[in-house]
């Protein structure tokens, strides 16, 4: 090898744009966190969508619902929560109305700081498992940002909601917790549907599936194990969330 081919070699391969990374995750997402493990980490990016697409929904509910209808919405769609409401004095019940609208207009106005705590949280655990069960060599670092982009096709569900939305959808029938027809339980009624059974079919959602099989295959890559590895630790916890989430609601649905 002649001394400008071993210059040539020693060269590093140009990292993916932020750009580049984008399309890929969703045409090629190998390339996307191929990248990431190489080392290119940076974010930003799918974290600015994922929140611009966290604030449409947020003004189309501002503007198609408002928040009082919203809360109202949240209490009639839990049958017990409905029937503590009406026990109530009405002072304490415009209380507790008031309080149940702003506690929900805040939490998706924070949807910034809510993102990057579950990302962070999430990777915290997924860095743990991969390593320490599967014997993975991933970063905290690394995980963070396959995950940002792994989380991309959640903004799908969000932009079918504002569609819906100003499509004409009437405010009293609109459900914050299922706000777009992307699992079954979106088909069905949250009051007439027993409520664990609704829980798990709002669970089996396709942007939440779509979303894992793409953190699977970074988590397996940035850890450099096999795929099956990436696909235990990713679905393995998301089947014990909704276990507990399922057995808790029959618990006290």
């Amino acid at each position: 090898m002649s001394e400008m081919q071993m210059e040539q070699a020693a060269e590093p391969t140009p990292g993916l744009t932020q750009m580049q990374r984008l399309t890929s995750i969703f045409s090629a997402p190998s390339k996307t966190f191929e990248d990431i493990e190489h080392g290119n980490r940076s974010w930003w990016m799918p974290f600015l969508i994922m929140v611009l697409v966290g604030y449409m929904f947020f003004a189309a509910i501002s503007m198609k619902v408002g928040w009082a209808q919203v809360a109202q919405n949240v209490i009639h769609a839990n049958a017990k929560a409905e029937d503590q409401m009406q026990q109530l004095p009405e002072d304490q019940r415009a209380m507790r109305m008031k309080f149940t609208q702003y506690s929900i207009e805040g939490s998706l106005a924070a949807t910034p700081v809510i993102v990057l705590i579950v990302i962070s949280l999430g990777s915290l655990v997924l860095w743990g498992t991969i390593n320490f069960i599967f014997g993975g060599k991933a970063q905290f670092g690394g995980i963070f940002a396959a995950w940002m982009y792994a989380g991309l096709p959640g903004i799908i569900k969000s932009l079918l909601a504002v569609i819906v939305l100003f499509a004409g959808m009437a405010p009293e029938s609109f459900n914050l917790n299922n706000p777009a027809p992307t699992n079954i339980g979106a088909f069905l009624s949250p009051t007439e549907t027993n409520a664990a059974l609704y829980r798990l079919a709002s669970a089996l959602d396709f942007t939440t599936i779509w979303s894992m099989v793409l953190l699977s295959i970074g988590l397996a890559t940035v850890a450099k194990v096999k795929r099956s590895s990436g696909y235990l630790a990713v679905f393995g916890w998301w089947a014990i969330i909704v276990v507990i989430s399922v057995g808790w609601t029959l618990v006290t649905g």
